[in-house]
């Protein structure tokens, strides 16, 4: 056989070897590609994304809380109501028919106005009684008179006995001391005269209108319910101040004299100038708190008797102490770590990581802890996980829920 013809027919075509690579390779070429490509992607997922070793936080903003700018922080906050100092609830002194009311709510009145007037038939009686019986006492005693000086002279001369004298003087003496108690009974007759006209005990403004024309007043309560006890009540807007309940753990840091400021539930975003008047010296019991008078420094028609208030006691001696100052800001109480005012820490994120911040707290309340300087409302800080931060530690933040 010829070997040429031989050889030639063992030979492979690299038309054929050309063709099985073009059509047998991309099957598995692919497929492998392609399982790499994802479990390339799974790992670089989880070491870039979900690695198992950074601390997992979620993050909350801090928020302006409203608070005045002052020369100090607060120290502390406590809820109460706004009171009148100088309130009356006014009645007559007498028990009487009401005849007039001459006042409405919301009126002001002065000292001395008359505000009502009571039914003043008997009184007038009494009084006209009471004139009359002055006149005719009077009248006696200047009858008695001519004749006591009569049996004066006579006794001089001799003409008369000394027992006659006696009952001349008596009968005079008499009918003047009758005169005095005349006068007195005219004075009584007055003044029941004047107690049915009821005038304001002050400078202020009605709160309460109590009665109408034709009830009944009365000084002492009355039984069955139709007798009034009073027939207005009467503030002086003047005499408005705070009373708020502080509990007996902080109450060391309130003094007289301390500044502070108001803020009125109906106006938050006003914020009324105070100073702390006296700490009342007894405790509630039952709560646990001392009641404090604070002064408010504005006088403003927007402050009405019983509103309720937020009073923020400042420290006016407070330096930033080693962090920067800034507006009080809010945050939850669960960002903040080592809660000594002293040595208390917040973890603020920045990107993927962490800064230890120290912070001031002021005031603790159910919105949350304000923070007197530290950190700037805006900033994000860590509020689960932070007790295993350090700072400058790399973190993942959880998604918000």
């Amino acid at each position: 056989m010829n070997k040429d013809l031989l050889l030639k027919q063992l030979r492979i075509s690299r038309d054929d070897d050309v063709h099985v690579t073009h059509t047998d390779r991309p099957i598995w070429h692919w497929v492998v590609g392609g399982v790499v490509a994802a479990l390339v992607g799974a790992v670089l997922i989880w070491f870039l994304v979900a690695r198992p070793d950074l601390t997992v936080v979620q993050v909350v903003e801090a928020r302006a809380a409203s608070t005045a700018t002052s020369a100090g922080g607060a120290l502390l906050d406590a809820s109460g109501y706004v009171v009148a100092r100088r309130q009356a609830t006014v009645s007559s002194k007498i028990t009487d028919k009401v005849l007039e009311v001459l006042i409405e709510e919301g009126e002001h009145v002065s000292t001395g106005q008359i505000i009502a007037k009571l039914d003043d038939t008997n009184t007038i009686a009494a009084l006209q009684l009471a004139e009359a019986n002055l006149r005719a006492q009077r009248t006696a005693a200047s009858d008695e008179q001519p004749l006591f000086l009569r049996s004066g002279r006579l006794l001089k001369q001799k003409a008369v006995s000394q027992e006659a004298f006696d009952t001349a003087k008596a009968n005079y003496d008499a009918a003047v001391a009758a005169v005095a108690v005349a006068q007195r009974s005219l004075a009584v007759a007055r003044v029941n005269e004047e107690d049915t006209i009821v005038r304001a005990p002050f400078d202020g403004v009605v709160t309460v209108k109590a009665a109408q024309p034709g009830e009944i007043v009365s000084p002492i309560s009355a039984g069955g319910g139709f007798t009034r006890t009073g027939i207005c009540t009467i503030v002086d807007m003047a005499s408005l101040e705070v009373d708020v309940d502080v509990a007996e753990s902080f109450i060391n840091r309130v003094h007289q004299g301390m500044p502070a400021v108001a803020i009125l539930n109906a106006y938050p975003d006003w914020n009324v100038p105070a100073e702390v008047i006296a700490v009342i010296p007894t405790a509630d019991r039952s709560k646990a708190t001392v009641s404090v008078r604070v002064g408010l420094k504005v006088k403003d028609s927007r402050v009405v008797p019983e509103m309720g208030v937020r009073v923020e006691f400042l420290d006016p001696s407070a330096t930033s102490g080693g962090v920067h100052s800034v507006r009080s800001v809010i945050v939850p109480a669960e960002a903040i770590q080592n809660r000594n005012r002293d040595n208390a820490v917040v973890f603020v994120v920045n990107g993927d990581t962490v800064e230890r911040r120290p912070v001031r707290l002021g005031a603790q309340s159910s919105n949350g802890q304000i923070l007197l300087a530290g950190v700037s409302a805006g900033e994000a800080v860590a509020v689960s996980g932070n007790d295993k931060l350090s700072d400058g530690e790399r973190v993942r933040i959880a998604p918000p829920e």
